[in-house]
């Protein structure tokens, strides 16, 4: 396998949209507030009946990224098997409009990591993972930071994995959304400079 960084445009966009993004919820972290949030969190986890398929494409494609944003400054890295796309990540760096970039201008975002359902827990997904950090260090960013929902459980413990910390919980992010206002949006910090 070979990983590739690619600019984007329509030709790669188009290419890395072939892989899928979707998964099965079947557990969620309930967030547990004790003394109304002031004597801290449990975050428990819990099936979920019946499970079903979250899909993350339809609300925004990756074709549709050069169209709200200036991604000169973004990076595509593309994991193959032989021609096949098996798995991508895209980071976003310096690009005005995007909120998760905190007008900073020393912190990188994952906007989108995926890899094909019958490649993931092989690897792919940590180099990466990895790769994302080595190009954001490169660009002299201290944090690499990167968004989720509780309905993602395997998502939450690829980023502890990685060495990410919980950073932000918004438990009222998605609520004008209603195929979404049950989900909380955990947002996960990797503290890159050493």
């Amino acid at each position: 396998m070979r990983i590739e960084t690619l600019p984007l445009n329509d030709t790669n966009l188009a290419n890395y949209s072939t892989i899928p993004i979707s998964f099965e919820v079947r557990s969620r972290l309930n967030i547990e507030l004790l003394d109304n949030g002031f004597g801290g969190m449990i975050f428990r986890e819990e099936k979920v009946t019946p499970t079903y398929i979250k899909e993350y494409d339809p609300f925004e494609p990756p074709t549709m990224w050069p169209k709200r944003f200036n991604v000169a400054k973004w990076a595509i890295f593309l994991a193959r098997d032989g021609a096949m796309p098996v798995g991508g990540i895209t980071v976003a760096f310096r690009t005005a409009g995007v909120d998760m970039l905190e007008r900073r201008e020393d912190l990188a975002v994952v906007w989108d990591i995926r890899v094909r359902p019958e490649c993931r827990r092989s690897g792919i997904g940590t180099r990466l993972f990895a790769e994302a950090v080595e190009w954001s260090k490169k660009r002299g960013c201290i944090q690499l930071k990167v968004e989720t929902q509780n309905i993602n459980v395997p998502a939450c413990r690829f980023y502890i994995k990685q060495g990410c910390r919980l950073g932000e919980i918004h438990r009222y992010k998605y609520v004008s959304h209603p195929a979404t206002a049950h989900e909380v949006m955990l947002v996960w910090y990797l503290n890159l400079a050493k």
